[in-house]
């Protein structure tokens, strides 16, 4: 059975999402979703509409999605839920800022040599990322005078 693991904030599920997941799901057998640990979406992002639990609960009703854990506080290295998940692809949504290259040196230096690093196309939609899709609601309430 090939794994594969998937990560996230999944802050205000979008059809992006979705479309990231049924990809992440095609390279393998098992889907396991990370959705981001509040705290660590606080540190690098932004404050979560949802909390951790409503965006883990929300993932998990999802068809391609097998299982869904949140992921560690921002103390515990990223790296450290391997073991749990023991993945053997990692799939990285076309928006995500990680770099291929980087995340595949790590995994080297950690013995993980195995572990395939694959990004999936983005949807051609152009409400496919949850920042763009803020941007139009605020459009629209400004132009409705709102």
């Amino acid at each position: 059975m090939k794994r594969v693991m998937a990560v996230g904030v999944f802050d205000l599920l979008h059809a992006g999402h979705l479309h990231y997941l049924e990809q992440a799901k095609s390279l393998g057998d098992h889907l396991t979703v990370v959705v981001a640990h509040d705290d660590t979406v606080r540190q690098r992002k932004h404050e979560p509409i949802t909390n951790q639990e409503l965006r883990q609960r929300m993932v998990a009703g999802l068809k391609p999605v097998d299982e869904v854990v949140v992921g560690n506080s921002p103390e515990v290295p990223i790296f450290d839920i391997l073991p749990q998940i023991q993945p053997d692809v990692i799939a990285l949504g076309y928006d995500q800022e990680h770099a291929e290259d980087s995340i595949r040196r790590a995994l080297d230096e950690r013995g993980y040599t195995s572990i395939r690093v694959v990004r999936v196309e983005g949807l051609s939609d152009d409400l496919d990322g949850t920042r763009k899709i803020i941007a139009k609601i605020l459009e629209r309430a400004k132009s409705n005078g709102a």
